[in-house]
């Protein structure tokens, strides 16, 4: 019998995504449309206050553990005892093993970056990011395609809604698990929870996004062991030298049959080539 992998005790408030509201449309008609829902979300361990995050709150607590990996809080998943959300006080309280947490270090240790909704990574895991080589594996362009025309069924809440960025684990062609945030940050913290709260690897994985490249974005992906990442958005230089540093596939730009490999070229069997088309596009180039 398999032995099944520890998990902490754990609240499931999640909630639903968007509500219907009334506004006027440009001819002055009535109509009623869906907004992304917003919450507040601030995590306490131990009853130490870490963070607030702002989040749609589909997935509260895997967003939690996501979050206190991703930041170096916790590296073990049987270090946490409990994770309990309460919307009406809008807080997550953690509950760790160890008898006396300070996290005062950590908090110190950051840099800035350009991403949304959180905006800092800890110095020391730029550190760590220095060891971390992601496995070396080869995906074939057909297959990513097919992984982008998957993915595209699973943007519920943006045709609906809007003004939320996706994030996706693939195993070839299949979506293992699809999160919608504000923050795409959120969602990739949401996708690093639900890795490890299930142990799973990230060796033979494909991590999609909808934003933005960059350095936090790799340094996430690659703490995930995740050896491709591909967004529908485009690369910063930073995040491109993170990818260049831990061996991490990266391909930006990648939407219908268009992408742009800017590391690992090697590593991509180009057996989908789309045909020349002489067709002049919106610049005037041929395409």
């Amino acid at each position: 019998m398999t032995e099944q992998p520890f998990k902490p005790e754990m609240t499931a408030a999640g909630l639903s995504h968007s509500e219907r509201v009334s506004c006027l449309d440009e001819r002055g008609q009535a109509q009623e449309i869906y907004l992304v829902g917003e919450r507040a979300l601030t995590i306490y361990v131990d009853r130490q206050e870490i963070v607030t995050l702002m989040t749609i709150g589909s997935h509260p607590e895997l967003l939690t553990l996501g979050y206190l990996k991703n930041q170096g809080f916790f590296d073990q998943l049987t270090e946490l005892r409990v994770i309990q959300v309460d919307w009406e006080t809008e807080a997550v309280a953690v509950v760790s093993t160890q008898s006396e947490s300070d996290f005062s270090e950590q908090m110190k240790q950051r840099t800035v970056t350009t991403g949304c909704g959180q905006g800092t990574v800890f110095g020391r895991l730029m550190e760590k990011l220095q060891k971390i080589k992601v496995p070396d594996i080869k995906v074939k362009q057909s297959t990513l395609y097919a992984m982008l025309a998957e993915v595209y069924a699973y943007n519920e809440v943006y045709k609906q809604s809007g003004a939320v960025h996706g994030c996706a684990l693939c195993e070839g062609s299949r979506i293992e698990f699809f999160v919608e945030d504000v923050g795409r940050h959120n969602a990739v913290d949401a996708i690093a929870g639900h890795m490890w709260l299930n142990n799973i690897s990230g060796d033979n994985k494909i991590f999609y996004t909808t934003g933005r490249l960059t350095s936090e974005m790799v340094i996430k992906v690659t703490q995930m062991g995740i050896p491709i990442l591909l967004s529908r958005s485009g690369t910063t230089q930073m995040g491109l030298a993170m990818a260049q540093q831990a061996g991490v596939t990266l391909i930006s730009r990648a939407k219908g049959q268009r992408l742009l490999v800017l590391n690992g070229g090697d590593k991509v069997i180009f057996d989908a080539i789309p045909e020349l088309r002489r067709k002049n596009d919106r610049r005037g180039v041929l395409r």
